[in-house]
């Protein structure tokens, strides 16, 4: 079946349409809430289409690594609940699973939109530790861009927790203060299918691609910086293509920046 779909995904495709009727450069319907977990300190829902993803924010104080005894720790979670595809397993992380964590995690903090000595507490003893957990509820493709949306939002929305003259979390009580954020970044996807690019693939364009590139882009001041990227598939890009997709995740990326503010 899934064959059958790729086939014919790749005949409309390379006549310049695509199933759902949407332009190469068109996202599917987006709706983000926040604050949908009480007991997180920022939370997010992201429906993309019918692709569905829940982020929550947990930050704590906590020991600060060895090597960065001065900086606050970042980490990055996904899990794939098995009901939301008959792809995901129970058991241990997938792959794909972890490929997801990185690549919302480089996007993050590769942006530099969280400066990590901001959330030190005493240098060497205590920071603030930032989790951002990802549960995908639905997939039908383009997860990354989901959860980046979502672990966005819920990092927008997030507030810090109160800490005493002691230096000690002050339990019961939520904080007001928000996490310092220097901008937005965001994940865009693309996928190639024969000589065409497009954004936002859905489940079946995915099984249909050649190559996928996921460009994170962040807004600084009035200019918008790459930060990361990520190639998936068997498939390739040329310098050009790779150019042509920047740009557009530059533009895509900053209207996906206004929805999250």
């Amino acid at each position: 079946m899934i064959e059958l779909d790729a086939e014919l995904v790749q005949k409309i495709t390379l006549k310049g349409k695509r199933l759902d009727d949407r332009t190469f450069d068109d996202y599917r319907r987006i709706v983000i809430e926040t604050g949908v977990v009480t007991s997180a300190e920022g939370s997010c829902r992201v429906k993309l289409g019918a692709t569905e993803v829940v982020a929550g924010v947990k930050i704590e104080p906590g020991t600060p690594f060895p090597d960065t005894p001065a900086e606050g720790v970042l980490m990055v979670n996904a899990e794939f609940v098995p009901l939301a595809s008959s792809e995901f397993e129970p058991g241990p992380p997938s792959e794909k699973a972890i490929e997801l964590a990185r690549v919302v995690d480089r996007t993050i903090r590769e942006s530099k939109a969280i400066n990590f000595t901001n959330l030190c507490i005493a240098e060497g003893e205590k920071v603030w530790m930032v989790y951002v957990d990802i549960d995908i509820l639905d997939h039908d493709g383009n997860l990354i861009d989901a959860a980046s949306l979502a672990a966005a939002a819920a990092l927008t929305s997030a507030r810090m927790s109160e800490l005493d003259e002691n230096k000690k979390l002050i339990e019961g009580k939520k904080g007001s203060q928000p996490l310092p954020l220097a901008g937005i970044p965001l994940a865009t996807t693309f996928v190639k299918i024969g000589n065409v690019i497009l954004a936002d693939p859905t489940l079946a364009e995915e099984h249909a691609a050649d190559a996928r590139l996921t460009v994170g882009t962040i807004n600084s001041n009035s200019d918008t910086l790459v930060s990361a990227m990520q190639k998936g598939g068997n498939g390739g890009f040329t310098e050009e293509e790779i150019a042509d997709i920047v740009g557009r995740a530059k533009t895509l990326g900053d209207q996906l920046r206004k929805l999250v503010k």
